[in-house]
């Protein structure tokens, strides 16, 4: 089955990436967003260890791959390529074939393109489909569009599409529909301005895709930069230097319904409006997008320097398809600070991006490593329900004896593309993974694994368990509306511990530690229902934060939701159970009637929220995140007063099956 990406990230000398530094911060949802709360799904995660065999280029870029049979296709601004590192250095310009098992570079793939390859796509029968900044292929003129015949590179004369007047920067292959964008006015002679389609098999213009992006931004000429197109062919997305779509209001991105003729959607934000830092450098700033797996939403990368959090200057941003109307905003956003993501990926449950950063979750620094910060350098897996990363760490650096000529670090990776075996990708320099990579490599899903999402546990009775003492944990049943008896167990791990909160096999807690940055941190502990096992610290990338300030906690769908002394508000932030980062932006939700400052412990019970009080009777409340009131005390009722038994009065509250 012939695979394909609409691939290529590189710079138009009006869209130049800075060289900065990454600051990543996850963002409150808008009032109309925050209505969508994404779930943790089971993901798969590509190998970190790049393939061995892959060749390597020496200059320019690697900017798209396609797969056709046995053979990968890589398209770019290259001119030389070669076998391994000691392998003499071959003139390749652009474009060049190998096979996907070996690696070895194929001697009968030899097209000859004036130009650079922006974009590549496996087309129908057996062709390979060719976009990018060229005028002539071996040696007769196709302007920036062609087919190819994939075993010999030959010109496919029958297939009539070109750009007549300007480069194709990214193409999407649907159905028998080819999806085109780029720096165009014409398409095979007929006036279309930065977006297109046409028939797959003969390169034939579809006249009822009327849909033109035009008026670029700061006085410059519009292009389109990405595009992507749902996996049902319904929906497509555009971003770009345009500041309008079919004369109406649309800043560097659009939304078209594809279902029938072609008609722009009811969709627009004005996050891509104000200019970042530099705009006569960072003239748009929307660097490339994808649908998810069931294209309700889609993910965007950015560049452009300072300007956030007024518009989405350098960040990776989470929208909603279904939504509608204007001043749309992010489900999501994870600033980058003052770093540019050049290239985002979708595949199997997992975000993947690339580009010039060093953090993400970073949003109380700029071009330092604030509190949150978690190292990623240039190269990143984050998980679509909450933007946070999943532990996977490559790295995009070279090895200890890289081969002279080459450069571990640049301002690029301009393309990922999920193949059939594994994550391609194509940057500017030539260090990966701590190996050698020149221009392009691949990590293969071989490797990889697979993590399902963590929860706590989905039963409504079971136990509650309360901290009486120091190292001693009261257990008592629980039904939903009253608890039985306690016992009192001798806990000797559990000791100078606050906020407890279930989450599958083990239990989270605030930990009180002489010599830890705050005196507190968040340690993870396993339980099963018998002894609570020795804590270990759930991630030093958390040790910012002032766990032992907690009241009250319970973790859900990937949200770590608290009450903290001295404050009268639910909060929670992002928490990704696959590395236990602690998301660095605290977010509030819409209650109304609980006072929260005199909340003692918390746990999340069959969609409530079982609570104690410092007047120490335990209480529940219904709990829906995703409502206009999340909380409303009017559901709220008395479970057990304070007794002489038990006083519900401590933060050291969590319930187990158990």
């Amino acid at each position: 089955m012939p695979l394909s990406r609409r691939s290529v990230r590189f710079r138009l000398r009006a869209a130049a990436v800075g060289l900065v530094t990454l600051a990543a911060v996850l963002t409150v949802p808008s009032a109309a967003s925050a209505a969508v709360v994404p779930a943790p799904e089971t993901a798969t995660l590509v190998s970190t260890n790049p393939a061995d065999n892959t060749p390597h280029g020496r200059d320019g870029e690697s900017r798209a791959f396609a797969q056709v049979g046995s053979q990968v296709y890589v398209g770019g601004s290259f001119t030389q390529i070669r076998q391994n590192a000691s392998a003499a250095w071959l003139t390749r310009s652009y474009l060049f074939a190998y096979d996907r098992t070996s690696g070895t570079i194929s001697t009968t793939f030899l097209p000859a393109l004036d130009g650079p390859v922006n974009s590549l796509l496996a087309g129908p029968n057996g062709t390979l489909i060719v976009g990018g900044g060229f005028k002539t292929v071996n040696g007769v003129s196709r302007k920036n569009l062609v087919a190819l015949n994939p075993t010999t590179g030959a010109t496919i004369d029958s297939w009539v599409g070109r750009s007549d007047g300007g480069m194709i920067r990214d193409m999407v292959l649907r159905g028998n529909w080819l999806y085109v964008a780029g720096a165009f006015n014409w398409l095979n002679g007929a006036a279309h301005s930065g977006l297109g389609r046409l028939n797959a098999t003969t390169g034939a213009i579809d006249p009822t895709f009327n849909i033109n992006a035009t008026v670029g931004r700061h006085g410059t000429g519009s292009y389109g930069w990405t595009i992507d197109v749902t996996p049902d062919g319904r929906t497509m997305i555009a971003g770009g230097n345009f500041t309008l779509v079919n004369g109406l209001s649309r800043n560097q991105m659009a939304m078209i319904d594809l279902s029938g003729t072609p008609t722009l959607l009811d969709w627009s934000t004005e996050k891509f409006v104000a200019p970042c830092a530099s705009p006569e450098t960072f003239v748009h700033y929307v660097q490339d997008l994808k649908f998810g797996a069931d294209g309700s939403w889609f993910v965007v990368g950015t560049n452009g320097g300072g300007g956030w959090p007024a518009a989405y200057c350098d960040a990776l941003i989470r929208f909603e398809t279904a939504n509608r109307g204007s001043g749309q905003l992010g489900t999501w956003v994870d600033y980058t600070g003052n770093d540019t993501i050049t290239s985002v990926e979708v595949a199997d449950n997992v975000i993947y991006l690339g580009g010039h950063f060093r953090w993400l979750n970073n949003p109380n620094a700029t071009d330092a490593a604030g509190d949150g910060a978690i190292d990623r350098l240039g190269i990143a897996a984050v998980t679509p329900a909450t933007g946070l990363p999943v532990a996977w760490n490559p790295g995009r650096r070279g090895s200890a004896s890289m081969p002279a000529g080459t450069s571990t670090w640049g301002s690029q990776v301009p393309v990922l593309w999920r193949g059939s075996d594994g994550l391609y990708f194509g940057h500017n320099s030539d260090g990966m993974g701590s190996e050698y990579h020149g221009r392009l490599g691949m990590f293969p899903l071989t490797g990889g694994r697979t993590f399902a999402p963590k929860n706590p546990p989905t039963a409504t009775t079971g136990n509650l368990y309360l901290g009486t003492g120091e190292g001693q944990l009261a257990k008592a049943s629980f039904n939903g509306a009253s608890v039985g008896a306690p016992t009192t167990v001798s806990q000797p791990n559990y000791t100078s511990a606050g906020a407890t909160w279930r989450v599958s096999d083990r239990i989270y807690w605030a930990h009180t530690v002489a010599g830890a940055p705050t005196g507190s941190r968040i340690d993870v502990s396993m339980f099963s229902g018998g002894a609570i096992g020795v804590p270990w610290e759930s991630s030093g990338f958390n040790d910012w934060f002032n766990a032992a300030g907690l009241t009250g906690a319970f973790y859900l769908n990937g949200r770590l939701y608290y009450t903290r002394s001295g404050a009268n508000a639910l909060y929670y932030r992002y928490f990704e159970i696959d590395g236990n980062y602690l998301g660095a932006t605290e977010f509030s939700l819409p209650t109304t009637g609980v006072t929260w400052s005199s909340v003692r412990g918390m746990a999340w019970v069959g969609g409530r929220i079982v609570y104690g009080g410092s007047d120490g009777t335990l209480r529940s409340v219904s709990f829906d995140p995703t409502a206009g009131v999340a909380v409303d005390a009017a559901t709220s009722r008395v479970i057990a007063p304070a007794s002489g038994v038990l006083t519900w009065s401590t933060p050291r509250i969590f319930f187990s099956v158990q």
